[in-house]
């Protein structure tokens, strides 16, 4: 796999140095977690998933390749697949710069690394699921707090395929962020073009947030 490239942030938003260095920090820290640490994650990670009511109707889901030590969504993956529902991976929209795709993700589709070293399937309008026809997005944090606070990659994708859910928020999938427990902190500021979560499951408990 190609070596991973952070994103930059939103041009007209750049990240201040706190940020990025609370970024820093909390990449380390999960990717400091050995192999049996990062699994008995995601096993409670899918308990918890399992027992989440923002995902009992949801029969089209995005989820995530793991990456630079990011809890594994995969243990509810494969107990969630036998029950019918089926899962999408983001890719990089070929031609709204910035933007995110869902292809459909199964058992033996090929994936190439894009230009950040993650895997992702081919781009396919016939196949790709529109983002508002998803029930639930399950992506990565970097960091968050409970008052819906978040921390990601400063690449901003979540936020500009999401944006439609600040004008037709009945459209919106539910939007759940995934992170170790110990990725919390106390107060992470909510920029103004930070799309509202859900909730945030992690490997101890679930979070809501009430909008």
């Amino acid at each position: 796999m190609s070596q991973f490239i952070e994103p930059q942030p939103f041009q007209s938003h750049p990240d201040t140095l706190s940020r990025s260095e609370l970024r820093k920090r909390l990449r380390q820290h999960r990717r400091e977690l050995n192999f049996e640490q990062q699994q008995q994650a995601a096993e409670y990670l899918a308990l918890n998933l399992l027992k989440n009511p923002d995902l009992h109707r949801a029969r089209h889901i995005a989820i995530y390749l793991p990456n630079d030590g990011e809890i594994d969504p995969h243990a509810y993956l494969d107990i969630a697949r036998r029950k019918g529902i089926r899962f999408y991976l983001p890719v990089l929209h070929p031609i709204h710069e910035g933007r995110l795709a869902f292809s459909p993700y199964y058992d033996g589709v090929e994936l190439t690394a894009n230009r950040f070293g993650i895997p992702e399937p081919a781009f396919s309008k016939g196949l790709r699921r529109p983002a508002w026809a998803l029930d639930a997005v399950l992506f990565p944090l970097v960091g968050f707090d409970e008052q819906g606070g978040r921390l990601g990659m400063g690449g901003g994708f979540y936020d500009r395929t999401f944006a439609f859910s600040r004008i037709r928020p009945r459209l919106a999938p539910k939007l759940i962020g995934l992170a170790h427990d110990f990725q919390k902190v106390k107060k992470l500021p909510i920029e103004p073009w930070d799309v509202p979560l859900h909730s945030v499951v992690t490997d101890k408990r679930r979070y809501r947030f009430s909008g």
